[in-house]
């Protein structure tokens, strides 16, 4: 292989910003539709109607005993056969990530709403207010501007996750560095540069998160 040739990076950055692209989108679907299944999940299992709670606890404790790259097995399969026609892997993928992140985003979100004291939902109850209201108004605006560094810390533990979508040969950002490493024979410099990305990345968004942390707390 000869000395270290970073060169091959640069000549393909095109497609390595590609499957960067790819690797962003799903992080980025995948969170916001985890948060937002994960919100009604977390408040079906708050819910006093048993028949409610016990499906919503069913759901987040079965996707959470399952490992991600066996859903995504699953859907990648699954999907297609649902609707009966070929689905393109990136929609059997963000399909899967989605209702797999919803579970672990609905137990983060159920903490939250409970540590927002209950005084604050009985006196929107006193004004007048619906369960859904005083829900909407007053305890989901406290308890998110809480959950914001844990949300977005389950965020760049997502983003690290997408990296299982190589099983169904999608071409996120390590699928396509993986490519080149193969066909340029150059895999120390390839799989390091996508290491230093990664790092950077990762540790880049921990420190904002904690940034934002101390910001909070003043």
């Amino acid at each position: 292989m000869g000395a270290f040739d970073f060169s091959v990076i640069f000549d393909n950055l095109p497609f390595l910003l590609k499957g960067m692209q790819t690797t962003l989108l799903l992080t980025a679907v995948a969170m916001f539709g985890g948060i937002l299944l994960g919100t009604l999940l977390a408040l079906a299992r708050m819910s006093s109607i048993t028949v409610i709670s016990v499906i919503a606890t069913s759901y987040i404790n079965f996707f959470r005993s399952l490992p991600l790259i066996l859903v995504i097995f699953w859907f990648y399969f699954l999907v297609p056969l649902a609707l009966g026609r070929p689905v393109g892997g990136l929609y059997s993928v963000l399909v899967a990530f989605t209702l797999f992140e919803a579970a672990y985003y609905a137990e983060i979100i159920r903490a939250g709403i409970s540590s927002v004291r209950s005084g604050q939902a009985a006196a929107a109850r006193a004004l007048g207010m619906s369960y859904f209201q005083s829900m909407r108004f007053i305890v989901l605006p406290q308890a998110f501007r809480a959950m914001i560094p844990i949300l977005l810390t389950q965020g760049i533990v997502l983003f690290q996750d997408t990296s299982l979508v190589y099983v169904v040969g999608l071409k996120d950002f390590l699928v396509s560095a993986e490519l080149i490493a193969n066909r340029e024979q150059r895999l120390i410099e390839m799989f390091s540069f996508v290491a230093l990305v990664y790092l950077v990345i990762c540790l880049s968004a921990s420190q904002g998160v904690k940034f934002l942390e101390r910001r909070m707390k003043r």
